[in-house]
């Protein structure tokens, strides 16, 4: 039973795996500027120099929390 488990997840984690890298007409669509992660790099970088001021720390941007806002 876990052994059709494990099979059935890892066939299902591979299904949206891509094989080809995108064709000419969809790299022009990729390449807009609202397809970017993050279209204004100026607040961005300000964001993030807020987020590692707040938690002391560099790297993985993504999570959340609070902080005292100060430098040691």
């Amino acid at each position: 039973m876990m052994r059709h488990l494990l099979l059935l997840l890892s066939v299902l984690a591979l299904a949206g795996c891509a094989t080809t890298p995108p064709s000419a007409w969809e790299r022009g669509r990729l390449a807009k500027p609202e397809m970017a992660w993050d279209p204004d790099a100026t607040a961005a970088s300000y964001r993030g120099h807020v987020y590692t001021s707040k938690e002391h720390s560099t790297g993985g941007g993504s999570a959340g929390g609070g902080g005292c806002g100060c430098s040691n």
